[in-house]
């Protein structure tokens, strides 16, 4: 079924016409009608496969035929800026020939251009907890007229400690609304917090449970000595000019590092981790998404939902260290009929982290075999590999140890 024999307005049909939309992808296929139906839908989808417009499509078309200019009618709940802003693109292309008005909101930025836009009349809010709290204790939103509330990875926004502030949140939503809950992972937690807001005839969706990561994805894992992970990198970016990589690791000073690594040899990288304000964070986006600069290392906090396309090459520099955002982190490439590789450079120390990554996909990552020989051509490739540089290495390891010495220690 194409998308042109759907029951959606014209406008909508040709924003998506133009953005090449043609067919639904299975999320897609399957949410649409029973979210155009006024359905409560539970979605767990792998990431990568079109969660964005399998809510965005039929939330605008409904919004449009009940009219605009009535207040804020849906809001979507995010864990992260990046994701407010994506899906607040989204929501805009799609309805760029309509009239509804979407808004995203965040922390991290002025609030005084948001609340500006609130006055002004929105339909449709894309927000993230904080933030959202915040302007609707100022009473810059008013929460009454809702009819949809959408849950876009949830079990983040829970791992963020946002459970209690979305249970506060539904006791001022109208009883009578429709609740549209996605995620590409599940646990008990996640379920509990599903069923509590969904009713119990909801639609449930659960697109290839036995695989949560995309089959346009390619994986493999290296062995290598945590010291020498920067001399592969270098060696990926070299051999692949024109590849778009998106590079992983546990810290931001970790990221910093690599970024310090990469400059030595010559080659452009960003970074992108909690220690970058909200407009940094942008520029950088900026710069990755348009091609102008092909490499960016980042912790986890570019992991979830950030939609960058034709990214060719994930590496995990470090082996993530909760299993499931492995996940996340691969599905930042293979998105909709984009091919990805996602390659994993796996220390001694990290065996066991990659047992758990395997046991949660339920099968073996392949193994590229590294010769010896290919081994000490790759640490030979320049002349950086001296005392000086791996105390700089050595160094780097005792911080990124130290932090995580005192984040244990809180938790």
């Amino acid at each position: 079924m194409k998308f042109s024999e759907y029951h959606i307005i014209p406008e909508i049909k040709q924003s998506l016409e133009e953005s090449g939309f043609k067919r639904p992808t299975d999320i897609q296929f399957k949410a649409i009608p029973n979210i155009l139906n006024g359905e409560d839908v539970l979605a767990i989808a792998q990431t990568g496969t079109g969660k964005t417009a399998a809510f965005a499509i039929p939330i605008l078309h409904l919004i449009s035929k009940a009219g605009v200019g009535q207040g804020i009618r849906a809001i979507v709940m995010v864990p992260t800026h990046e994701l407010a802003i994506q899906i607040t693109e989204v929501f805009n292309t799609i309805g760029k020939y309509t009239d509804v008005r979407t808004l995203g909101i965040f922390g991290g930025v002025d609030q005084d251009p948001q609340i500006d836009a609130l006055r002004q009349g929105v339909d449709i809010l894309v927000a993230t907890p904080g933030r959202l709290f915040d302007l609707a204790s100022q009473r810059y939103i008013d929460l009454r007229n809702i009819r949809a509330l959408v849950l876009d990875e949830a079990d983040l926004m829970l791992d963020m400690g946002f459970y209690k502030d979305i249970e506060d949140l539904i006791k001022y939503l109208p009883r009578r609304r429709q609740t549209l809950f996605f995620s590409a992972t599940i646990n008990e937690k996640i379920k509990k917090l599903a069923y509590s807001l969904v009713n119990s005839s909801a639609i449930r969706i659960q697109i290839s449970p036995k695989d949560p990561v995309s089959k346009n994805v390619t994986h493999s894992v290296m062995f290598v000595n945590m010291d020498d992970k920067r001399f592969f990198l270098e060696r990926i970016v070299n051999e692949n000019p024109g590849a778009r990589i998106l590079v992983f690791v546990r810290t931001k000073v970790r990221a910093e590092r690599v970024y310090e690594a990469m400059k030595r040899v010559k080659i452009d990288s960003l970074t992108m981790h909690g220690g970058k304000d909200q407009d940094s964070r942008l520029e950088v986006m900026a710069e990755f998404k348009s091609g102008r600069v092909k490499l960016l290392i980042a912790t986890d906090v570019s992991a979830r939902g950030v939609d960058i396309a034709n990214v060719d090459y994930v590496i995990n520099y470090d082996l993530p260290e909760v299993a499931e955002n492995y996940v996340h982190r691969v599905g930042r490439t293979g998105r909709g009929n984009h091919k990805g590789i996602a390659v994993s450079f796996c220390s001694p120390e990290e065996r066991p982290v990659l047992e758990e990554i395997e046991a949660f996909m339920d099968k073996k990552i392949n193994v590229l075999e590294v010769k010896k020989s290919e081994y000490t051509e790759t640490l030979a490739l320049t002349d950086n590999a001296d005392d000086n540089w791996r105390k700089l290495i050595r160094d780097a390891e005792q911080e990124d140890k130290k932090y995580k010495g005192k984040k244990n220690k809180k938790k």
